[in-house]
C-alpha cells in the first residue's frame, strides 16, 4: 500500500467520523427519546472508529506475533485498539438496551415520546 493511498483512507475515517459525530449531535438535540437513542448509538460508533484509527490503519498484517517476522509495528498491527472497541462494542450495546427500556417506560408512564414529556404533562394539568 502505498503512502498516498493510506492518506486517503485516513482521510475518509476521519471524514466518516465526523459524519457520524455531526449525525449523532443533531439527533441527541432532538426532542423525541427514540431520536436520542440514535443519537447517542452514531456517537458511540463514532467514538468506537476513533479507537480504531488510533492503532495506525494498516491493511493486510497479523495482530497477532508470529514465526519469522520480527515483532515491531511495521510487521504486524497494535492489537489493542481492536480490544478496546470489541469491548466498547459489547458495553454500547447493554447501555442501548437499557436506554430503550427506560424509553419504552416513559412512553408507557407519561403518553409521549418527548425527552420533557414529564414536564408537558405537568403544565397542562397546572392550566386546567
Amino acid at each position: 500500500m502505498t503512502p498516498l493511498d493510506m492518506i486517503s483512507l485516513e482521510a475518509a475515517i476521519a471524514s466518516g467520523i465526523g459524519v457520524l459525530v455531526f449525525a449523532g449531535v443533531y439527533l441527541v438535540l432532538r426532542a423525541r427519546s427514540f431520536d436520542v437513542i440514535l443519537g447517542l448509538t452514531l456517537l458511540s460508533y463514532a467514538t468506537n472508529l476513533l479507537i480504531f484509527s488510533s492503532g495506525r490503519l494498516t491493511v493486510g498484517k497479523p495482530p497477532v506475533l508470529r514465526e519469522g517476522l520480527d515483532a515491531t509495528l511495521a510487521n504486524h498491527t497494535d492489537p489493542l485498539p481492536q480490544a478496546l472497541v470489541l469491548t466498547a462494542i459489547v458495553i454500547s450495546f447493554a447501555m442501548t438496551a437499557v436506554s430503550i427500556v427506560l424509553a419504552m417506560r416513559s412512553r408507557a408512564d407519561n403518553d409521549s415520546d418527548h425527552v420533557d414529556a414529564g414536564d408537558v404533562r405537568d403544565d397542562r394539568e397546572a392550566g386546567q
